[in-house]
């Protein structure tokens, strides 16, 4: 019974170790939930936290900390930096399981060799004795550790099964080593299997090093996406500039932004103007202008001008927080597939022991004058067949050359899960900007009125443009040097907010900028090149205009320009039975002209990061397996929500951090590989597990003595271990066929 609650509950959040699987997520949570005082919990597998609601005046967080170690966890609740003192338990629990699987394979060799070669070696069971003992007792003691702790909430899994195992098979030999009179007096010969038990602790420990690697890694995509609020900040105080810590700003602070400086918190600019980079927002890579009244967020970045601001937002109800809580949310409200081997396990187990319990039961009914003899050596060697060797390394080995097989095809894949679930995916969501196409602004066309000075009035577009502050002048500039074209000296320079800039060269004033600067400036626009700019424009290109005082002489089509492979790609993807979706924080137009250049049917216009991932809900909701696609901080969300998540290796490092595939070339080429390789490595998995099945399925029955009512067969425990050894080697086999398979 819960304690009832007078007082106003508190909610806090602590770091949790010590959980290996969702299963421990969920033992966690239920001990939470059932403490006296706590009103609701709840655990995150994916980023190894709790948080839970509860009455101080009932319980503390002391009291909390003591019920989950009762359970063999615990919570970080008195450091400093929780997270970090949680990162550095990981990475030394992670040296510790490297340490011991390199120590155990070192005292496994010469137990092996005496076991296999050396069997007659005088001493020889004794050294092996010893060995087998550090091996199995000490370096592969978490596998007992972790049996007994499953045993205690009457459950099994894979250390279940391996320490009974090799517990069994050592006890045996141990009696063997000590007594084998016992055996010998009756006719039979007293086997050891140390082998047997130390080959198993390592070659479970090294798939264990490999799991604890993968978790020591962990994403830092929240800590990076932090990373982008500055610690400090300048305010203004009865004109006086004081540099704070930006958890002293409040609202209505007013606060100075430099050249190159991120933007601390939301707010909006009261006084000077500059462009901001606000793509971790929108997406789209052209800067923005921010005037007086203009919004700005925290986390964008300032381009070259200073400006001061109102803060209006700040801490927790910033863009930039709502973004790593979105983030989190979606990470968290995907719970972890436990591992279909794991899930497996939990009932085979069981099985395995009550068939040797059967078995040994069977034969001292009807086992005659040496039942016990039978009865022992029978059910030992049940339990030596039925070693999880097989089972543990068929997903893993798979799982290991599938990733190997897409580095090979620059395809890095961080977890097993998507490389597991990425055949599924039947909706696919591609973001536009530096994902389809280029992320930056490029000269697509440049159309001249006359063709008389042409080389000057270049030379005068290059050295307007090349002072120009203004995002789009670098792909002038940019196309100029690539036809050779050098600056001239200039009699001046004026930018001109929001429209251009101007210049006078030989006494001559010209122009470069929008429609308004022409319109402004009475310069006529002929009704060619009023038709070249309408062309542009429909085509989804930026236009701008180059003229001197009177008319204009130039008019340039600037475009984020489409890869040359992305429409091969979306129909390699829309062959395969895949729908392909297109989202932009772009307007309708330019959307629109590039879904129709690649071949997509569905796409969306001036999407939010928040509507990103909102629509890969929606898909989710009506049953699709959804994989996202992009490379910006406003994709993260997504990314993050999705099935799975694809991230261009040209892209943002949070978009990398957040996806569980990287592209590491930026053609689109390599997901179709990528859905394929998924495809290979499931259909191997399936095969390992199908083998290891039926070597069980067959073995067990033949090593709890079924052919000995027939032919007298029994089971030797030593061959029952090179049966386990031999099905190992089986399925590493299989999978190493996937290096060769073709994507």
């Amino acid at each position: 019974m819960k304690t009832e609650v007078i007082n106003k509950p508190v909610r806090k959040s602590f770091p949790v170790t010590g959980m290996s699987c969702a299963s421990c997520a969920v033992s966690v949570e239920s001990s939470l939930k059932s403490t006296s005082g706590v009103i609701d919990a709840g655990v995150n597998f994916a980023n190894e936290s709790a948080w839970a609601e509860f009455d101080e005046e009932v319980t503390s967080l002391a009291d909390l900390q003591k019920v989950i170690q009762s359970i063999g966890y615990d919570l970080i609740i008195d450091a400093e930096d929780p997270s970090q003192q949680q990162e550095e338990m990981q990475l030394k629990h992670y040296k510790d399981v490297k340490q011991r699987t390199i120590w155990a394979s070192i005292f496994t060799l010469p137990v092996f060799l005496i076991g296999m070669f050396f069997m007659d070696m005088p001493y020889g069971n004794w050294v092996s004795m010893v060995f087998a003992a550090l091996v199995l007792f000490w370096f592969g003691r978490s596998f007992f550790i972790n049996a007994w702790k499953q045993a205690k909430h009457r459950k099994a899994n894979m250390d279940s099964l391996v320490a009974l195992s090799t517990g069994i098979a050592f006890i045996f030999s141990v009696f063997n080593t000590i007594y084998p009179a016992f055996w010998e007096s009756r006719g039979l010969e007293a086997h050891v299997y140390y082998e047997a038990a130390a080959v198993i602790i390592t070659f479970i420990s090294l798939g264990k090093l490999l799991e604890e690697k993968a978790k020591s890694n962990t994403s830092t995509a929240i800590k990076k996406l932090m990373g982008l609020q500055p610690k400090t900040v300048r305010i203004v105080i009865d004109e006086i500039e004081k540099e704070v810590s930006i958890s002293q700003v409040m609202q209505g602070d007013v606060i100075i932004v430099r050249p190159g400086e991120k933007i601390p918190v939301d707010g909006t600019v009261i006084f000077g103007s500059s462009y901001i980079d606000e793509s971790m927002v929108s997406g789209e890579p052209i800067p923005l202008l921010k005037q007086s009244e203009d919004k700005v967020f925290a986390g964008t970045i300032n381009q070259k001008g200073s400006f001061r601001f109102k803060a209006k937002k700040i801490g927790s109800d910033t863009l930039l927080a709502h973004i790593i809580k979105m983030v989190q949310e979606a990470q968290g409200s995907k719970a972890p597939v436990q591992k279909l081997v794991d899930k497996i396990a939990g009932i085979f187990v069981p099985i395995v022991i009550g068939i040797a319990m059967l078995t040994f039961l069977t034969w001292l009914l009807i086992g005659g004058d040496n039942a016990f003899t039978y009865a022992l050596l029978t059910s030992v060697t049940v339990l030596v067949i039925a070693c999880p060797c097989a089972l543990g390394l068929a997903t893993p080995t798979a799982i290991m050359v599938g990733i190997g097989k897409g580095a090979e095809h620059n395809i890095l894949i961080k977890d097993a899960e998507s490389l597991e679930l990425g055949y599924k995916v039947n909706a696919l969501i591609l973001d536009k900007t530096g994902t389809i196409t280029e992320g930056k602004p490029k000269v697509t066309a440049m159309e001249w009125e006359m063709h008389d000075k042409l080389d000057v009035y270049k030379q005068i577009l290059y050295s307007l443009e090349g002072q120009s502050e203004h995002p789009l002048a670098e792909a002038v500039v940019n196309e100029l040097k690539d036809q050779q074209v050098f600056g001239i000296e200039s009699g001046s320079f004026e930018s001109i907010t929001a429209r251009g800039v101007k210049g006078v060269y030989d006494d001559i004033l010209y122009y470069v900028g929008n429609k308004k600067l022409m319109d402004e400036n009475n310069i006529q626009i002929s009704e060619r090149m009023i038709g070249k700019a309408t062309g542009f424009q429909k085509q989804a290109n930026t236009v701008i205009y180059f003229s001197d005082s009177n008319k204009v002489l130039s008019v340039i089509a600037i475009a984020d320009q489409v890869k040359v492979t992305s429409a091969k790609a979306v129909s390699q993807l829309q062959n395969m039975g895949i729908e392909v979706y297109m989202l932009t924080g772009d307007n309708q137009q330019t959307a629109a002209a590039v879904a129709d250049e690649i071949g997509i049917k569905h796409f969306k216009a001036e999407v939010l990061p928040s509507e990103k991932s909102d629509f890969v809900r929606e898909l989710q909701g009506k049953g699709k397996i959804v994989a996202m696609v992009g490379d910006g901080i406003n994709d993260s969300q997504a990314l993050a929500q999705a099935d799975i998540s694809i991230a261009m290796g040209k892209g943002s490092d949070i978009a990398m951090d957040v996806a569980k595939m990287t592209l590491i070339t930026s053609d689109l080429q390599s997901i179709p590989k990528a859905l394929n390789l998924s495809k290979k490595t499931v259909r191997t998995i399936r095969q390992n597990l199908f083998w290891a099945f039926i070597y069980n399925i067959i073995g067990i029955p033949v090593a709890a003595g079924a052919l000995y009512a027939f032919n007298g067969f029994l089971l030797d425990p030593m061959i029952a271990g090179a049966a386990m050894a031999l099905s190992s080697v089986s399925v590493v086999g299989n999978s190493l066929r996937l290096k060769t398979a073709r994507i």
